[in-house]
């Protein structure tokens, strides 16, 4: 009988996790369009704000993913008698995927969990914005091609693109 060690287990269970996460991922993005310099992925949404960000709250939460925020700011800024358009940020992610990069880079925790913000611009189209994780692997000197970050994206594109779809 071959006994693990606890790196060798953790691995397996960051694989499988990442593995777990690409399976449970709803089809592909639809139309995205990428800003080369500052690492945002924004897709449009045929829904409004609302409509949007409870379709990603569905999606993540039946899928089993924490929400560890969900902050209106349109709502926010009402309360202080600001008026903003539509703005809604949904703070979300697993440790299983965060915590091994976090070991390996403390520094990422600035930017995990992962956030998503669904917003209305001036011209009334509503977009959905989040980070790229390649952008991330960049910024925090880590190599692209982990596995957390490639299960990160495959998830999110399947999560987004439940998000800003007609079904």
């Amino acid at each position: 009988m071959t006994l693990l060690t606890v790196p060798c287990r953790r691995a397996l269970l960051s694989l499988a996790l990442a593995g777990a996460l690409l399976a449970a991922a709803p089809a592909a993005l639809p139309v995205t369009a990428r800003a080369a310099d500052d690492g945002l992925v924004r897709v449009t949404s045929p829904h409004s704000v609302d409509v949007t960000i409870e379709r990603l709250r569905t999606v993540l939460t039946n899928k089993g993913i924490t929400i560890f925020a969900d902050i209106d700011h349109a709502a926010n800024a009402a309360a202080m008698d600001l008026e903003m358009p539509a703005t809604h940020l949904l703070i979300f992610g697993s440790p299983k995927i965060g915590a091994p990069l976090m070991r390996r880079n403390p520094a990422i925790g600035i930017d995990l969990p992962i956030k998503a913000v669904v917003y209305e611009d001036a011209d009334g189209t509503v977009w959905l914005a989040y980070n790229d994780p390649a952008y991330l692997a960049g910024r925090h000197d880590l190599p692209a091609d982990l596995k957390p970050f490639a299960g990160m994206r495959k998830a999110l594109e399947g999560f987004i693109g439940f998000a800003v779809t007609n079904n």
